[in-house]
Order: structure tokens, then C-alpha cells, then sequence
């Protein structure tokens, strides 16, 4: 009789339903099926295969929505440089040095800005990812005295100074304008849609049209009965949100209507005196967070309550809290005022995940901080430093 066939091995089975079978194994089983032969590891590696396992991950390049803001590096090295995130693993280095008050930066694709006294310096990154040029490729000029704050959107810079001018700039190109904005410095900017939100020591913040012949035009003056020294603007365009020095009894977060400038909400209820706000992030258009001089990061979802945070998490040591960004997902890092601290933090989890102390012995608050997939960039008063979590 004629001898039965031996059955097919389990890898020679249609690639949908091995793609299908596989989106079922964690990483760890994953890892281990690359082992068995070429086809599988190949097959292992897919993109498809480590995106649920990358979104639950921090700073994979994902956000809560499942979009992927890092479309060009394959998804199984984000997961494994997310663990180095998650477990501190990196190496530090010290990339440029100066004597400069509060510095100011933004991260977009090869360059990093950085504010140094009256300038804002472009310098390109290491295409091996070891850091950045030292000398920078391009310099905007523009203010009288040192750029406060800046910000970097559809290839333009917005900058405000302790001039009280602000000052726009062409990223490829001479084009730039400049007009005063406020009686004293422009502590906080923002630019999106055409329109310009600035905050300032005078207790006013401002919108600005920069559409055709209207160029550095006021549209709404708002009075804030307080120093307003952070700003956003909502990404549905439709209002911003100032944070405030606190030092009366109103609310230190408040969001205004960008249309007309009326007030339409406080946040929060119970800010002790002083608690001023000094950096916010909105995630998506309900979601926002905020960190200050009262030590803590709040997390604020509009759509449920303005009275009261979701979620907070209190900086262990007591110290204020200069800024905050997040991987519009899972992790949060902070930079504190004292020894140029900066800590990692797991939305899922009440503690600090991890603290980087990049200024010891002596102090400097981490004045600003901005980070990639796989980089982190901490500028303190005295330095830049960066920390790459692509170092197993």
C-alpha cells in the first residue's frame, strides 16, 4: 500500500494564516519563532505582528489613537528600545556647553533649535545617533534680548522675547517679520492655523492673525489679572489654554475661546496660592497636561470633568516642576528645578518610573526637555545633555 505522506510543517502554511496564528504570541514568543528557521524570522518580524505589542509599550512611536509618529524605523526596534526606556538603560553625554538663562528647544526630524541668549541656534543631528554637531547650520536672530520661549510648526519659527517683540522666521528662506506684542517679555508662544497666542509678565495674553495683510495684527487681548507663563493651543484650533503664576485666587488654567477671546472654562479648584503653572501639553483635544511650581503632573480629560484631574503624579522630592512632555501615549518625562533632574513616568503607575540627575554637584533646573523614540535632550542652564536608550 502505498505510504502516507508526512504532514506539512506548521511554517509551510499560508503566510495570512501564519500572520494570523503569530498576532496571537508576546514578544518573548515571538523572539524565539525568529529561531527556528529563515522564513519564520523574517515572518516574525513584521511590522504588522509587533504593533499591538508596540502600543502598549512606552515611547514606541504610537499614540493612544494607534497613530505612528515613526513610520520609518521598524516596529520590533522600537519595542526593544522601549525597554531600555523602561528599565533607565542608557548612555549620557554632554553635547554642548554655555552660560545661558533659560534655554529653550525643539526636536524636528534632523535638527534640533535651541535658544541661547538672542539667537536661536539649528543644529543638525548625528545620522548615527550619536549626539549632534557641534557647530550649528543655521542662526535666527531677531530679539533685542533673550528669547523666553519658541516654538517650531510647518516649517516656521515663533519666538517671543524679553524684548516684548515676537518674532517669526522662515526655516528655508529670509523671509522673517517681527512686531511688539506686549509692554513687557513674551514669556509663552504658540502658532497654529495662522494665528499666534502669546503670553506675557504684563498679565495679558494675545492673538495674533498672520494671514495676508494682516500680519502681526491683534485680534483679542485678553486680561488675565495674573503673569501668564505658559500657552497651547488646542489642536482642534477652536481655543487655548493659559497657565498662570497663581499669586491671586483664580485658577491657574483657564481656556479661552480663539475666536473671541471670552473665557470658557477653569480648570482645577483647589490650587494653593503660589502654584503657578510653568509648561502644558495637550495630547489630543481633551487631554491635557500641566506641571508647576506646586510639585505636581496633572492630567485633565474635558470631556468628563474641569473640576477635578483624572490622573497625578507628585515629584518625590518636592521640587517644581519646569516641564513636561509625553509620548501622547504611556510615558510622561519631567524636568525638575533642582540638579537637573529628569524622571520617566508610566501613566499606568502611581511612582516614578525612572531619575536621571544630570547636574550634580551643583544645581540647575531642567529648564527645558524634548525626545524621540530613541533619544532624550535635557537643556539645563549650563548644558545640553542627551541620553541614548539605543545603548543596551
Amino acid at each position: 500500500s502505498r505510504a502516507a505522506s508526512p504532514p506539512s510543517p506548521l511554517w509551510a502554511l499560508p503566510e495570512e494564516l501564519l500572520l494570523l496564528i503569530c498576532s496571537y504570541l508576546d514578544a518573548q514568543a515571538l523572539g524565539r519563532l525568529a529561531q527556528v528557521c529563515r522564513r519564520l524570522r523574517f515572518l516574525s518580524s513584521r511590522d504588522v505582528l509587533w504593533r499591538r505589542i508596540a502600543r502598549a509599550c512606552l515611547n514606541s512611536g504610537f499614540t493612544q489613537l494607534g497613530t505612528d509618529l515613526a513610520p520609518g524605523i521598524p516596529v520590533k526596534e522600537r519595542v526593544k528600545v522601549s525597554q531600555n526606556w523602561r528599565h533607565g538603560r542608557c548612555r549620557r553625554e554632554t553635547v554642548l556647553k554655555w552660560k545661558c538663562l533659560m534655554p529653550w528647544m525643539e526636536l524636528d526630524g534632523e535638527y534640533l533649535y535651541l535658544s541661547q541668549a538672542e539667537n536661536i541656534q539649528a543644529y543638525q543631528l548625528c545620522a548615527e545617533g550619536t549626539g549632534l554637531q557641534r557647530h550649528p547650520q543655521a542662526i535666527f536672530s531677531g530679539h533685542q534680548e533673550d528669547v523666553c520661549r519658541f516654538v517650531l510648526v510647518n516649517s516656521h519659527i515663533v519666538s517671543g522675547g524679553g524684548d516684548g517683540s515676537i518674532v517669526l522666521h522662515k526655516l528655508h528662506g529670509s523671509y522673517s517679520v517681527k512686531f511688539s506684542a506686549h509692554e513687557q517679555e513674551v514669556n509663552c508662544v504658540d502658532f497654529q492655523g495662522g494665528l499666534i497666542v502669546s503670553g506675557s509678565r504684563d498679565r495679558t495674553a494675545k492673538v495674533w492673525s498672520l494671514t495676508a495683510g494682516r500680519v502681526g495684527q491683534c485680534l483679542h487681548t485678553v486680561h488675565t489679572e495674573d503673569r501668564v507663563w505658559s500657552i497651547a493651543i488646542s489642536p482642534l484650533l477652536s481655543s487655548f489654554v493659559t497657565g498662570t503664576a497663581c499669586c491671586g485666587h483664580i485658577s491657574p488654567l483657564r481656556i479661552w475661546d480663539l475666536e473671541s477671546g471670552q473665557l470658557l472654562t477653569c480648570l482645577g479648584t483647589d490650587f494653593h496660592r503660589g502654584a503657578g503653572v510653568l509648561d502644558v501639553f495637550y495630547e489630543t483635544p481633551s487631554l491635557l497636561l500641566s506641571c508647576g511650581y506646586d510639585t505636581y503632573i496633572r492630567y485633565w480629560d474635558i470631556r468628563t470633568s474641569t473640576r477635578k484631574c483624572v490622573q497625578e503624579w507628585e515629584e518625590p522630592h518636592d521640587s517644581a516642576l519646569y516641564c513636561i512632555r509625553s509620548d501622547k501615549n504611556h510615558m510622561i518625562a519631567s524636568g525638575s528645578s533642582y540638579y537637573g533632574v529628569v524622571r520617566l513616568w508610566d501613566k499606568r503607575q502611581t511612582r516614578c518610573l525612572q531619575s536621571f540627575h544630570l547636574s550634580s554637584p551643583t544645581s540647575s533646573p531642567v529648564y527645558c526637555l524634548r525626545f524621540s523614540t530613541t533619544h532624550l535632550y535635557a537643556a539645563l542652564a549650563s548644558a545640553l545633555h542627551v541620553l541614548d536608550f539605543t545603548a543596551s
